[in-house]
């Protein structure tokens, strides 16, 4: 498999920068059957959605994990959470002009500092003098994606965080959920669409490019994941009254997929490095509602293994030519799994 087949011309000014002012105003992309494109406004779901349905969302939360400061040599770097190990450690990246050696002292802002425990792939565990989460409160930033050329605000504590999160521990949002607002979330109830929670933490590694190793081994960097009794059995009963198990975004799909690994949808509670691609056989989701990803990404693999090669991709040029926003804070798709796929 060869990444330069998802990769597509994507005009920088499409890359969304700020959050429309409401969530539901995003624009809606529904590709049917045999790749018909519909524009539609995100507040149109639930016209998309039946009676039976069931709607399965990441309620993972974010952290603000990044942090900005300096090695004793007085060099800037800069700290991104990859996740919380300890109380008081921590996997992060780092950058700085040059990598900083085991027993080299951090300072960031806010006075933190921390210690470089050892090197860990292309990661750094640290040991904080504080617990990590209590300082990441008082001193950390949002973590917005790199393709978002400014700084945080005081406004993206909030809306760069889905409504319905409530378990922290994500660097990265799970960004369709983005679009839902309390009032979407009562339509669709009130119309007969369950609803169901899986926790998967969303790690940075899920901006950093792919790998051959990727390729080879068929695994992506591991992501915590939880799936509950009580989410298995909503699915079962989901299947029995004929509805559709609707994912909310790649980390649901991939946390159902993990948990149904054996050929059945079982509780989960561990890591996942899944790394799902064109020729996986699908074993619980039937429709998916996704924001536009990267070029070459492999969330884009996910989304064209699951809607079909050749669809996704013309549903991309397509998004591009009709001027959606893409990414974290841009518009969304609508589809549901391509009838030539496992």
């Amino acid at each position: 498999m060869d990444p330069a087949d998802f990769n597509f011309e994507l005009p920088p000014e499409l890359i969304a920068q700020q959050p429309l002012p409401e969530r539901t105003a995003s624009r809606l992309l529904e590709v049917g059957a045999g790749g018909v494109l519909n524009d539609r406004q995100f507040a149109e779901l639930p016209g998309l959605l039946r009676s039976g349905d069931l709607l399965v969302v990441n309620d993972t939360r974010v952290l603000p994990a990044r942090l900005y400061g300096a090695k004793a040599s007085g060099g800037r770097v800069e700290m991104l959470l990859e996740r919380v190990l300890s109380p008081d450690e921590a996997l992060v990246q780092l950058r700085s002009s040059h990598a900083p050696k085991p027993g080299a002292v951090l300072s960031f802002d806010g006075e933190v500092e921390a210690t470089v425990l050892r090197r860990q792939d292309e990661f750094f565990v640290l040991r904080f003098a504080r617990p990590v989460v209590e300082l990441l409160d008082e001193a950390g930033h949002v973590p917005l994606p790199p393709y978002i050329r400014r700084t945080d605000e005081s406004a993206d504590r909030e809306r760069y965080q889905t409504v319905y999160a409530r378990e922290r521990g994500s660097v990265a949002a799970p960004t369709a959920g983005l679009h839902f607002d309390a009032a979407l979330l009562a339509r669709l109830s009130a119309q007969g669409v369950a609803f169901g929670r899986l926790t998967l933490h969303v790690g940075a590694g899920t901006f950093a490019p792919l790998r051959p190793h990727h390729l080879k081994t068929g695994r992506l960097h591991a992501e915590r994941l939880t799936v509950s009794t009580e989410l298995c059995a909503a699915v079962a009963d989901c299947r029995a009254r004929g509805g559709r198990v609707v994912a909310v975004g790649t980390t649901a799909v991939r946390g159902l997929e993990t948990a149904a690994g054996a050929g059945v949808l079982r509780p989960f509670d561990g890591e996942t490095s899944l790394f799902i691609r064109p020729g996986y056989r699908f074993q619980v989701v039937d429709a998916l509602v996704t924001n536009f990803h990267l070029p070459e990404s492999s969330l884009l693999m996910l989304v064209a293994a699951f809607g079909g090669m050749e669809r996704v991709m013309a549903a991309y040029r397509e998004a591009v030519a009709r001027r959606y926003r893409f990414f974290s804070y841009g518009d969304a798709m609508f589809l549901c799994r391509d009838s030539g796929t496992p």
